[in-house]
């Protein structure tokens, strides 16, 4: 529910506000999120590339939910954002949305399993075997979507450990199931450049039910693998391509597959190539803003620029900002550093560490002033607080007034309510028309109530001054 006093809304973080920016500018125009013009994605861990028997729409669902919660700054109970915003990051275009639900509960119905069982045998007692729902609670009402997620998958949606970047342009842009299920599969194997052999019998229920034809190779590859594989090289940033082999020397029968893997030459492959070091990417992503150009450049010479080339790089322009010798652009400052492979020295390293320990006897000295200075911003905190309580009351006071009126004064009040400029600022947040919203409406909206209280407040306030 809403808060009463919606002054108190959180701030998100960055990405997400970037997501938030991107849809906002986009969605009127009816641009989808694979046109977007800035990257949108995740680290995800790797085990989630294990979900089997689940068709495309589903597999968009859960990376709109998923994105949603990695974006979080501390876990929650329960996820509420704006459907339109879930339908674009999942690039649902329509506006069916019993479809939709359809799709919610083919989520709902996929589950995680981890197991030791070795395949060869049946399970028994001694055995692990875990199964855990991707999906809990969803539910739609008034243009917003809440989800919860099973407390013990939070953790690892949220700060996985082995993981890959899964970027929603790419993921979002196949349109065959199987290429989606594939591109899944293989993403955590990209780093080796091959996967191990699959037996096909595997694969085949990887994206859910198929048709009969596809238990026979010649029409599996046919109908299938091949135009999967076309797909996956034409809008993802791998280049794939695959071999086959029968079971044993004897047999005739085609049943295991392996793939080759090869990243492209792109911005997205670039992120997604420092998807083993995650810290790295967000440094050089949220703290040196990096274009996707530069992004690029890091791609092409990563068999030199490596993870420690890079931090050196990091540290060495930290350094020069602290000192505030980076007149321009940090950015183009921190490509110069990687190009010229500048790094700091042993001399200049104990410069900092003398010039911290300075800082930190001069912030030890100012301790009292520091406590004094909490104490006044207390008393300002206090205020606040007192000028919310008091804003909460007028709104109480002005509801109270107009729950008391007849049915003729009611309306008067709604109708200029409703014409008054925070009014028809609440409703178009809230996007509703105010030709044609209905008290009912408003009155179901305890976001519009609050104000709709300070309106009514502020009137009868101002017939007592005049009176």
């Amino acid at each position: 529910m809403a808060d009463d006093n919606p002054e108190n809304d959180k701030s998100k973080v960055t990405s997400r506000q970037m997501a938030l920016a991107l849809f906002e500018d986009m969605f009127d125009l009816g641009v989808p999120i694979t046109e977007a013009n800035r990257e949108i994605g995740y680290q995800r861990n790797n085990f989630f590339t294990q979900i089997v028997n689940m068709g495309l729409p589903a597999r968009r669902f859960l990376d709109a939910a998923y994105f949603i919660v990695a974006q979080e700054q501390q876990a929650r109970d329960q996820y509420d954002v704006e459907l339109n915003y879930f339908k674009w990051l999942m690039r649902y275009d329509s506006r069916n949305l019993k479809h939709l639900r359809t799709i919610a509960e083919e989520a709902q119905d996929a589950k995680i399993q981890v197991s030791d069982t070795p395949l060869e045998r049946d399970p028994n007692e001694n055995d692990l075997w875990v199964s855990v729902q991707l999906m809990g609670m969803v539910g739609f009402h008034r243009g917003r979507i809440r989800f919860d997620v099973h407390p013990r998958l939070v953790p690892h949606i949220r700060d996985p450990k082995k993981s890959h970047w899964l970027s929603l342009r790419i993921s979002t842009a196949f349109t065959r199931s199987l290429a989606r299920a594939i591109y899944d599969q293989v993403l955590p194997s990209v780093p080796e450049g091959r996967t191990e052999w699959i037996r096909l019998e595997d694969m085949r229920n990887w994206p859910g039910r198929m048709g009969a034809n596809a238990a026979i190779f010649k029409y599996f590859k046919r109908d299938w693998l091949e135009p999967a594989v076309r797909e996956i090289n034409e809008v993802s940033d791998i280049e794939l391509s695959y071999e086959t082999r029968t079971e044993s020397t004897t047999s005739k029968k085609i049943d295991r597959i392996r793939f080759q893997l090869k990243r492209k030459d792109t911005a997205d492959a670039a992120m997604a190539s420092l998807a083993d070091a995650s810290h790295l990417y967000k440094i050089l992503k949220e703290e040196f803003n990096l274009s996707t150009k530069q992004f690029s450049e890091i791609s092409e010479n990563r068999d030199v620029w490596t993870d420690s080339h890079i931090l050196q790089a990091v540290e060495y322009t930290r350094f020069k900002l602290n000192r505030g010798l980076v007149k321009k652009s940090p950015a183009g400052y921190l490509m110069r550093a990687l190009r010229d492979n500048w790094k700091m020295s042993e001399a200049e390293k104990k410069m900092v560490e003398v010039q911290t320990k300075l800082v930190t006897d001069e912030v030890e000295a100012k301790t009292s002033l520091s406590q004094t200075q909490s104490t006044v911003a207390r008393s300002v905190a206090s205020r606040d607080e007192e000028v919310r309580a008091r804003m909460n009351e007028e709104s109480r006071a002005g509801r109270e007034h107009f729950n008391a009126a007849d049915a003729k004064a009611r309306k008067d009040l709604i109708r200029l309510w409703v014409a008054s400029r925070e009014g028809k600022l609440m409703l178009r947040r809230m996007k509703l028309d105010a030709q044609t919203v209905t008290e009912d409406e408003i009155l179901a909206n305890s976001e519009l109530v609050w104000y709709l209280g300070q309106f009514v407040f502020g009137r009868i306030n101002a017939a007592r001054t005049a009176a």
